[in-house]
């Protein structure tokens, strides 16, 4: 290879790529990335691959290891529009780590990867403070990450991130349906806004709306665009906290809440959500009145209010409400799981049917039964009644 080193990367930043500028992110992201490392990890920033010491696994009978990965998807958008960057990282911690808390998991590690058009440094590192902090929140070492600079695949302000964390269990103490039963408490425990799904539909809804990002909205007490931007709450501590009274938990992701919560309901069994114990925050009511869209589309997208749910037996309710109220979260019964009596006609026949009766925009209150969701065809979830 002909040239000397400055020659050649001269000749890369040329091309668009600015190894340097890589650099300058990564020593402004270094303090934040090196507060997430525990007395656990091994080495430090730089290195090729991250390592964790994991001898403590030696004392579990059975350890199970548990991963997730995830993105933000399109609520960059609002983050670019902002120029406010530092907040998307605790969507992507919430998106991932919360997952695995689902099952029990405590995490062990995670990593991050960014691509974008162009490496600009505090911007790069603005992203990674913010997963860092959600990371130090959930007290997981962000072990590792990537950002690739992609010209000409990308414009060059455009960037967009995704994660992967593990965790691990003790096999017998894993949550999931197999721990479900006749006669558990279905426990909403509050979101903190629309957290990072459904933006796709919530994008085209303001961009129709003509609603400018900064305009006073006073339901919120804030801006159209701050309100947009809030970040997903993190559960992954109470999940950790209360993960011996619960049998199973649902993150509410993309597909809302009745879609989420039939993966883990077993089969056989149906859980009765009524909509009448859930006050919908301001934002969902204004996306749903800005775009003119029916409540059964709406909470097929997004989730109304409800971040994560329980599912637990009912003596355990009233510690676990009150566990979630010392962190500052709401919880409070939006159902209970009974045997299904129309178990026999297969979840996948309710799915369609729910699905045929969210098409009637005026139905507002319609009473629908959702299962066979996310390839799972376990048990089912009832919907009924109307939103507060």
């Amino acid at each position: 290879m002909g040239g000397t080193v400055k020659e050649r990367v001269s000749a890369y930043a040329a091309a668009g790529v600015d190894t340097e500028a890589g650099d300058r992110a990564v020593e402004l992201m270094k303090a934040a990335v090196g507060r997430t490392l525990g007395a656990d990890v091994v080495g430090g920033v730089g290195g090729f691959a991250g390592m964790v010491d994991v001898s403590a696994l030696r004392e579990f009978q059975r350890p199970l290891l548990a991963t997730s990965t995830d993105g933000v998807g399109t609520k960059i958008a609002i983050a670019r529009a902002l120029d406010v960057h530092d907040t998307i990282g605790q969507d992507l911690v919430g998106m991932v780590v919360d997952d695995i808390a689902v099952v029990g998991a405590r995490p062990l590690l995670m990593t991050d990867y960014i691509a974008c058009g162009r490496v600009d440094p505090e911007r790069i590192a603005d992203v990674v403070r913010g997963v860092a902090r959600a990371c130090e929140f959930v007290g997981v070492p962000l072990l590792g990450g990537e950002t690739a600079e992609h010209p000409g695949l990308m414009a060059p302000d455009d960037y967009d991130v995704a994660g992967a964390a593990t965790g691990v269990v003790e096999a017998d103490e894993a949550l999931g349906p197999e721990r479900v039963e006749a006669g558990d408490v279905v426990l909403a425990i509050a979101s903190s806004g629309l957290h990072s799904n459904g933006y796709s539909l919530v994008r085209r809804i303001v961009a129709e709306s003509g609603w400018p990002l900064d305009r006073d909205v006073p339901e919120f007490g804030r801006t159209l665009g701050e309100e947009l931007l809030e970040p997903t709450r993190l559960y992954s501590p109470l999940c950790l906290e209360v993960s011996g009274r619960v049998h199973a938990f649902s993150h509410v992701t993309g597909g809302g809440l009745a879609a989420n919560l039939a993966r883990v309901v077993p089969a056989g069994m149906r859980a009765s959500i009524d909509r009448s114990s859930i006050e919908v925050p301001p934002v969902f009511s204004i996306v749903r009145e800005l775009g003119r869209v029916a409540w059964e589309d709406l909470e097929d997208t997004l989730n109304m209010g409800v971040g994560m749910v329980a599912v637990l037996a009912e003596e355990e309710v009233d510690a676990v409400v009150a566990s979630s109220a010392a962190r500052g979260c709401a919880a409070w019964p939006i159902g209970v799981v009974s045997e299904d009596v129309d178990a026999g006609q297969g979840a996948a026949s309710d799915a369609g049917a729910s699905r045929a009766a969210g098409s009637d925009a005026s139905r507002a209150a319609s009473e629908r039964v959702v299962g066979g969701t996310k390839g799972v065809h376990g048990g089912t979830v009832r919907v009924f009644g109307a939103y507060r």
